[in-house]
């Protein structure tokens, strides 16, 4: 009898935890549906911030915290976070934020904050530097793709698991455009937020009116084309400073955006993704002279050649006179040893490339 008892004690104890397994699944089932109907998340976001040295990335952080700038520069990936509180019963969402120092020197330090567990709440933000014109198209050319590969790597590791995920992202990016946007064939937009910064607005607006012309419609083109917001950035302006807090408690916690938009190339450029068109942006500048000797295979290419025809391009030194990797304070030789090999082994990369090249040219020529 006493046996008996037991055996039912346990029956029902069981049976209890069941029950509240399941109504605790089906309260935060209602919860989360309740959230994606008000198009809010009570899930923690990243934001990454890469881009050109010197940029103003770290001012720009902390316009947003609100926090003393710091006096020194960004050394690899450095990290901080924010929260906002969205309501007794919606609890904190904490933004992580993941900065970049060094330029696209360390551009490969991408793949760390982008992994496959936070990449479809992560955003991402690459500033520039305006003042610096020559360096324009390889710093965002260097990003571009390290940041594609790092998103799709990550989203490779969810489709394995969460295939739903992926198209709800691919839905997502799209939905900005519409299906049946006229540029649709030549759009391949990131499929997580993007927006690119063209910071030093103060140093640029007094640039010659036609480099301002053709700076701004190759960024469009690019930014357009990627399914990237732009807008343009001074810490020396309140209302620059205001559109990007707004713009950046957007990606960290989907607060409300400026609405403002702004294409002239005379003011501050400011376009939310989708709301451009190759029709609105023209054909990159170029003589009937230059026409003649341009051989590019596809759009971006062509854009690339017709800036270039204005800005000689430069690419940064991956290591100047402030790389920590050869001030004594950091000296490790097992790290500094492997590190040599490295690079070695990356000159032989690119040397082997190069040949390839002179290879395919010579076959085609």
């Amino acid at each position: 009898m006493s046996s008996s008892t037991v055996v039912t004690n346990r029956t029902n104890f069981k049976d209890l935890w069941s029950v509240a397994t399941d109504e605790k699944a089906k309260i935060e089932d209602e919860r989360i549906a309740k959230l994606e109907a008000l198009g809010k998340q009570d899930e923690d976001t990243t934001i990454v911030i890469v881009g050109s040295q010197n940029a103003g990335k770290s001012s720009f952080v902390s316009r947003f915290l609100d926090r003393e700038e710091r006096k020194r520069s960004t050394i690899g990936l450095e990290y901080t976070y924010s929260r906002m509180t969205k309501g007794a019963k919606l609890g904190k969402t904490t933004c992580n934020c993941w900065e970049l120092g060094g330029g696209s020197s360390l551009a490969q330090l991408v793949d760390i904050p982008i992994t496959a567990q936070r990449v479809s709440q992560t955003s991402v933000i690459i500033m520039l530097d305006l003042s610096k014109p020559e360096e324009l198209w390889t710093t965002l050319e260097v990003f571009m793709k390290q940041i594609r590969r790092s998103v799709n790597g990550a989203l490779t590791k969810v489709k394995a698991t969460n295939p739903s995920v992926v198209g709800k992202l691919d839905h997502k990016a799209w939905l900005k455009f519409g299906r049946k946007h006229p540029d649709k064939d030549m759009l391949n937009p990131l499929l997580i937020p993007l927006v690119i910064i063209g910071g030093k607005y103060d140093i640029y607006q007094d640039f010659d009116p036609e480099k301002k012309k053709i700076i701004c419609k190759t960024l469009r083109f690019i930014a357009h084309t990627n399914g990237a917001s732009l807008m343009f950035f001074s810490i020396k302006s309140d209302a620059l400073v205001h559109h990007a807090k707004l713009m950046f408690s957007n990606l960290a916690f989907g607060t409300e955006q400026s609405v403002i938009d702004s294409k002239d190339y005379t003011k501050p450029l400011y376009i939310l993704a989708g709301s451009d068109s190759l029709g609105h942006i023209g054909a990159p500048s170029l003589s009937s002279g230059d026409l003649g000797r341009i051989n590019a295979r596809n759009p971006i290419e062509l854009w690339k050649q017709a800036f270039c025809t204005f800005f000689e391009l430069h690419v940064s030194p991956t290591q100047g006179d402030d790389d920590p990797c050869k001030d004594k304070k950091y000296l490790e030789p097992v790290v500094d040893s492997m590190k040599a090999q490295k690079d070695e082994e990356l000159e032989q990369y690119r040397r082997n490339c190069e040949k390839e090249q002179k290879q395919f040219l010579q076959r085609i020529a």
